[in-house]
């Protein structure tokens, strides 16, 4: 049976250690950029609300502060749809990285398990332990198989989710410039 040598073994825990080190730097950036994120989108919150209130304030009748509201209320809306479309870019891109790690990552592993396999069937006399050992070759290939293949209905899924929320995100802005058209016009009669 074949051994694995102190170098081959080491070899493998510095790969997941760099594994884990680029995940965790992937994380730290997402962060990083959903902070900057809400940053922006409090002072832009703030500076709005301000420009809003002294806008109100200085509002002469009560006509004038409903046609106010309905102008402060579409950009508020973009600015949220903005925002919410911006944070699913950050969680879509470090959910990508994630991805491509764990690709990597599934990819060695499967081939170091089938090269074990392989070199422990080519070692192992025929005869009763073959058998078994080849039924494992084929479980794993089984298994590998279903694997990838629910990995590629998760992507259409995913795929799925993205294209649903980009329509939604229309359709809502949409609906809310239609709404605001129809509070602008009953405003002025």
């Amino acid at each position: 049976m074949t051994q694995w040598s102190p170098e081959q073994f080491i070899k493998v825990q510095m790969a997941g250690i760099e594994a884990l080190t680029g995940l965790t730097g992937k994380a730290f950036e997402g962060f990083e950029k959903l902070l900057e994120l809400n940053l922006q989108a409090m002072k832009t919150a703030l500076a709005d609300s301000r420009e809003g209130a002294r806008k109100a304030l200085s509002a002469k009748d009560p006509q004038e502060l409903v046609e106010l509201q309905i102008a402060l209320f579409q950009p508020a809306a973009d600015n949220v749809l903005a925002y919410r479309r911006q944070l699913y870019d950050i969680l879509a891109a470090t959910r990508a990285e994630f991805e491509k790690v764990a690709e990597v990552q599934y990819t060695a592993g499967k081939q170091g398990l089938h090269d074990f396999l392989g070199s422990v069937v080519s070692q192992t006399p025929s005869g009763a332990a073959a058998a078994p050992l080849a039924a494992w070759q084929e479980a794993v290939s089984a298994t590998t198989t279903l694997y990838e293949s629910m990995q590629t209905t998760a992507k259409q899924a995913v795929q799925a989710a993205e294209s649903s929320f980009n329509t939604a995100a229309q359709v809502a802005s949409k609906g809310m410039q239609r709404r605001a058209a129809q509070a602008s016009k009953a405003a002025a009669n």
